[in-house]
């Protein structure tokens, strides 16, 4: 067992810090399908099914960290126990995550959402009227704003350029396959369609082959160099193709998902027509996306319904988990997509409750559920009480401590607790020094008498109040 929290100084622990009073996180206990680990003697559920400690749900693992890195150098712990007791770690410290900031810089909703490769704290996200932001979530100001056409111009992929990360391969409803800067000049187009019967929905680049690969709504499939020169334009799926995904160690791999109820895996090196796929895997809906693992070595599908799969490259053509979870797709909602985590084996996808579906509770939450991606059982749930809506994107950050999610027209970033309060006091301090919030701090001030979680209280609601602000303001010039 971890070792518990002492009471004299300088004594290390590895539990999490107890959340604030003034405002808890709560869990949700699923039913079948999706049951968590037995909770502590201590804990109660009210009448309603909700747990009101905290974030629970985590496997207690046996050993601390310390421990299984001695047993790693020692020799004594493969690989996989190594890294299992890592995302142990990683799991009991998720108790502490809460909302750190939020933003509402659109006047449409979100639609896609990047993380920016080399800056862990930079995020692009897009939205259906074509505007996308590109925003430090850390620093005060400092944002950059591509506005779009409006109606027409939804945002369908984002891809950072990994040769120049600076700029932004962008697949849109308006047509076209481009790639821009932060200030939205459009540097190269690479597919155009000339119709607005016919858009591109994704989009994807690999840096060593030096390819882009985009799919549209008609079932095609194109791949070009990244000098804009078509290597080859093929109708692949009798649908629309809804995400291309190349594999991270084997770029020449391709995994197109479709609404013809299919993902297909492709060599880039042999494809001829819509027959020459290496492997098929049929499914009972309509899919919204396939990832590959961050090791390449398996593929990670969401239908439009209510089914999430894992398949295995060993044996791509049968599924290696089949995960109930309802995410019900509709027209005017951004479709749920789970992704992996980019370190640990773990699978993050938002929730749509549906009565239809096996365990539903009446009032249940649509939180942002966690899946283990070796078991498939679900390690845990975030949700925020001021935060009730559809989550349809989530996506860890690159070192994998920081989740931003999109809800409607909002941006959610999730962080853990030590780090929010740091984090908060920072730009707290930032704000004060250059004026800005000065009400929402005078309020705070004048409460200050009350206990300790209420001023951390109304530090939050101040920095979320001033994000949107500021984000919805849309400069046009970057910040400090």
């Amino acid at each position: 067992m971890a070792p518990k929290r002492s009471a004299g100084r300088g004594k290390r622990s590895f539990l999490p810090p107890e959340p604030p009073p003034a405002k808890r996180r709560c869990v949700w206990t699923p039913g079948r399908g999706c049951r968590l680990p037995a909770r502590d003697s201590g804990q109660r559920d009210d009448a309603s099914g909700w747990n009101q400690t905290g974030l629970t749900g985590q496997r207690e693992y046996p050993h601390s960290i310390i421990w299984a890195l001695c047993q790693r150098k020692l020799g004594r712990a493969p690989r996989a126990s190594f890294q299992q007791c890592l995302q142990q770690t990683f799991l009991h410290s998720l108790d502490s995550y809460r909302l750190f900031r939020t933003a509402s810089p659109f006047d449409r909703r979100t639609t896609c959402l990047e993380w920016h490769p080399a800056h862990p704290s930079t995020l692009a996200v897009g939205s259906k009227g074509g505007d996308i932001i590109l925003w430090d979530y850390e620093v005060l100001n400092k944002t950059y704003f591509i506005k779009g056409i409006g109606a027409g111009g939804s945002i369908t992929g984002m891809k950072f350029n990994p040769l120049n990360t600076n700029q932004l391969f962008i697949s849109s409803v308006e047509g076209t396959t481009t790639l821009k800067d932060f200030l939205g000049n459009t540097i190269r187009v690479f597919t155009r369609t000339n119709t607005w019967d016919n858009w591109y929905t994704s989009v994807d680049v690999s840096a060593k082959s030096r390819v882009v690969v985009t799919g549209d709504s008609v079932g095609n499939v194109i791949l070009l160099n990244m000098d804009g020169k078509e290597v080859w334009n093929l109708r692949l799926h009798k649908k629309k193709v809804t995400h291309v995904a190349l594999n991270p160690h084997c770029d020449w791999l391709l995994a197109t998902a479709s609404v013809d109820q299919t993902v297909k895996i492709w060599d880039l090196r042999q494809v001829r027509g819509k027959s020459c796929f290496v492997h098929w895997m049929p499914h009972e809906r309509a899919v919204n996306a396939a990832y590959f693992s961050p090791d390449g070595a398996r593929l990670l599908t969401t239908d439009q319904h209510s089914e999430i799969r894992v398949y295995s490259a060993s044996h791509w053509t049968s599924p290696q988990l089949l995960i109930p979870h309802p995410h019900r797709h509709f027209q005017h909602l951004t479709p749920i997509k789970a992704t992996w985590h980019p370190r640990y084996d773990l699978i993050v996808v938002g929730r749509y409750p549906d009565p239809n579906f096996a365990g539903f509770t009446p009032h249940e939450p649509r939180t942002v559920d966690l899946f283990d991606g070796s078991s498939g059982k679900m390690v845990c749930q975030l949700h925020d009480p001021d935060c009730s809506g559809i989550i349809s994107l989530n996506k860890f950050n690159p070192m994998g401590d920081t989740l931003a999610s999109t809800m409607g027209y909002n941006i959610l970033i999730w962080s853990p607790e030590e780090a929010v309060r740091r984090k908060q006091e920072g730009l707290i301090k930032a704000m004060s020094e250059q004026g800005l919030g000065r009400d929402c701090l005078a309020h705070r001030c004048a409460r200050r008498s009350r206990p300790g979680p209420t001023s951390s209280r109304e530090q939050q609601k101040c920095l979320r109040l001033q994000g949107e602000a500021r984000s919805k303001c849309k400069g046009k010039d970057p910040g400090p």
